[in-house]
């Protein structure tokens, strides 16, 4: 199983696991406030009940209507109905906001034998689910009808109604979960398109450099034909050129393990050895070089051994690359390089007199793609990859780089590698 699956299931998890909180979270709530709405509604009823037990205003005017009695009115008796519904109404919804019910409702006002009825003005729709809180009444009207009066406040979709009172703590809740889950894919098309891009360089790599190995055979070819037939003073000239043709033939073939390092595929073997001989050759190769092209060059190693854990090639590799750059930045270049040991690391130190980094450009060199910037930015060649690769193959060999330059004043490099004392 991959990385990526890994990742994505623990992901899902993780939300589905968030959604059952969140839904375990609003259960929670909602009995919250449905115990909340039943204690509002106790305390309304008790006040309700009292003052529609005593002879008010409002309450003859609803006793007057119960028992269709309109002599004491100059309006009739459809029109007392109708006032007395709407003051009731009036009067029930100021007393339950009060108490902090806010939310639909209508009632019904009536005897237990139904002689005597009044309802609301407005009434939900007659397959409405209604819950129903009835308040019996005691004092005034009972006694005006002689009988048993209920007050039955109805409420729809109270559900609805608690959730409204939760607002407040589960959309910002919602909200958060669709950002986690919007961030979320945005990473995770990302990753795809830089993983597409990535097979499409490799795939691109893989061609160039199979396309690169008949000319270097050519070469070699060539050089071993040429080589009886060349005076022995220019020997010298077809032994770099063997060599060279030999470290691009290695440099082509680490090439094509590189989008493998990528994937992290086990190409990279790191194993104890004596890195003394292969940092010797390195500098006798790269100062023979120097010498053709009028580079001043020097190097110096001290001690006899140097043993640390390594991947020889790449790790040679990463020295020219630094030992190239400091070549390519400096007009006139003199270039020198130390090598020493510790008690606990090996540092190889490459020293030039280019155009150096400002601070901000120190912490960018290693970044893919990026390349220090001149005015003649045109005359160095390359595509911003050698430090970046550098850079990932001192973290595989477990060390650290150290920079130290200044603008118009030259650069220093340091690897670091620990030693292997095993």
């Amino acid at each position: 199983m991959s990385k990526r699956t890994i990742y994505i299931a623990i992901f899902v998890i993780s939300i589905i696991t968030l959604f059952v909180v969140q839904y375990q979270y609003l259960k929670i709530g909602l009995n919250v406030a449905k115990v909340k709405f039943n204690r509002d509604i106790g305390e309304s009823s008790q006040q309700i009940k009292q003052e529609l037990g005593i002879q008010t205003q409002l309450t003859f005017l609803i006793g007057r209507a119960l028992v269709k009695d309109d002599k004491y009115f100059n309006m009739s008796l459809d029109s007392m109905e109708t006032a007395s519904k709407n003051f009731l109404d009036d009067f029930l919804k100021y007393r339950l906001s009060i108490n902090g019910i806010k939310t639909d409702f209508s009632y019904r006002l009536f005897t237990r034998d139904s002689t005597f009825y009044l309802k609301s003005a407005h009434t939900f729709a007659p397959d409405t689910k209604l819950e129903t809180y009835p308040i019996e009444l005691q004092g005034y009207l009972p006694k005006l009808v002689n009988r048993q009066v209920i007050l039955e406040l109805q409420f729809k979709d109270l559900n609805s109604y608690f959730l409204s009172q939760l607002n407040g703590l589960t959309i910002p809740s919602i909200l958060c979960l669709l950002v986690i889950i919007v961030i979320f894919v945005w990473v995770l098309r990302s990753v795809y398109w830089q993983h597409k891009v990535i097979t499409t360089t490799n795939a691109f790599i893989n061609n160039l450099t199979h396309e690169l190995k008949t000319p270097v055979f050519s070469i070699g070819l060539a050089t071993k034909i040429l080589e009886p037939e060349v005076p022995s003073t220019k020997k010298q000239f077809i032994n770099i050129i063997k060599q060279q043709t030999e470290r691009l033939n290695k440099h082509i073939d680490k090439v094509l393990e590189l989008g493998k390092l990528e994937f992290q595929k086990k190409v990279f073997k790191i194993e104890p050895l004596d890195f003394y001989p292969n940092l010797k050759k390195l500098c006798e190769d790269f100062e023979a070089l120097s010498s053709l092209q009028n580079i001043q060059f020097s190097y110096s190693l001290e001690g006899d051994t140097y043993p640390i854990k390594a991947e020889a090639t790449h790790l040679e590799n990463a020295i020219s690359n630094i030992l190239d750059n400091a070549q390519k930045y400096s007009d006139d270049p003199m270039i020198t390089l130390k090598a020493k040991t510790t008690a606990k690391v090996l540092e190889i130190t490459v020293s030039d007199n280019g155009i150096g980094m400002s601070k901000k450009e120190k912490s960018l060199i290693f970044k893919k793609y990026y390349r220090v910037g001149n005015d003649e930015l045109h005359k160095v060649k390359g595509y911003g990859l050698g430090l970046s690769y550098v850079k990932d193959i001192i973290k595989k060999h477990k060390g650290k780089i150290k920079i130290d330059s200044t603008p118009g004043s030259g650069t220093s490099i340091t690897i670091i590698i620990p030693l292997n004392h095993g």
